[in-house]
């Protein structure tokens, strides 16, 4: 690959790490729940005096040392390339909640708005990183390390992940604070609906793959095309 064309890609990368890590502070601050990769660091953040940014980093650093137990030799060297991708992710989490901070949707109408705001705004974001096809985020990858290792299908595991983090941040809430904290409705709506817009962004914007692989005739290859297809949550 060009130097051109990579530089191209990676900033095109880290405008949809941005545009993720904002949809996912969209959606919580509709105040019906977080999406399912991010409702465990987001319970922990309710409770601790940690933000949410760095409880998600945590995670990340969690789940990247996951992928090198799966992986063993298997793990190559370019996967590094996540820990990197994680701080910046979690610092645009941090920046992205400071940015909305003066945002409370009135009403429950709002609420919802806002909430498919978000997923739509995070759909975006997951469709840009596919198409930037650098640096697959450490949740999917934690995902696609279990499927080499177990040869289940991806979309079957990604949901079980999610579903797992889910669990994990109900019994968080419920033994920290007593009750269910930050997942709900919104989770559920999020879980299904974040693909449905990542796969509609992925179809219309095929053209910025043409611009920035410099070749108009070109067929990308996209490594995250089960996650975009089965995604239920990113990032």
């Amino acid at each position: 690959m060009a130097k051109r064309e990579l530089t191209a890609r990676y900033l095109f990368f880290i405008a949809g790490l941005f545009v993720n890590a904002f949809g996912i502070s969209l959606i919580i601050k509709a105040n019906l729940g977080s999406s399912p990769i991010s409702s465990l660091p987001y319970t922990l953040s309710l409770n601790f005096p940690v933000t949410l940014g760095q409880f998600t980093l945590l995670l990340n650093a969690a789940l990247i040392a996951g992928q090198i137990w799966l992986l063993k030799r298997d793990f190559r060297k370019e996967q590094f390339l996540q820990i990197p991708v994680a701080i910046l992710f979690s610092f645009f989490i941090d920046c992205s909640m400071a940015l909305l901070g003066g945002f409370t949707p009135a009403g429950y109408a709002s609420q919802i708005l806002s909430l498919i705001t978000g997923c739509a705004i995070l759909g975006l974001g997951v469709s840009m990183e596919v198409i930037a096809n650098v640096v697959m985020l450490s949740g999917e990858a934690f995902v696609k390390a279990i499927t080499l290792r177990t040869g289940k299908e991806f979309g079957i595991t990604k949901i079980g992940f999610d579903t797992t983090l889910a669990l994990l941040a109900c019994a968080a809430s419920l033994m920290i604070a007593g009750s269910i904290e930050g997942v709900r409705e919104g989770t559920i709506i999020a879980a299904l609906i974040v693909g449905l817009f990542a796969r509609f962004f992925n179809r219309r914007l095929g053209f910025v793959n043409k611009m920035i692989t410099f070749a108009p005739n070109k067929t990308p290859i996209q490594p995250y095309e089960d996650n975009c297809n089965h995604r239920t949550d990113r990032n």
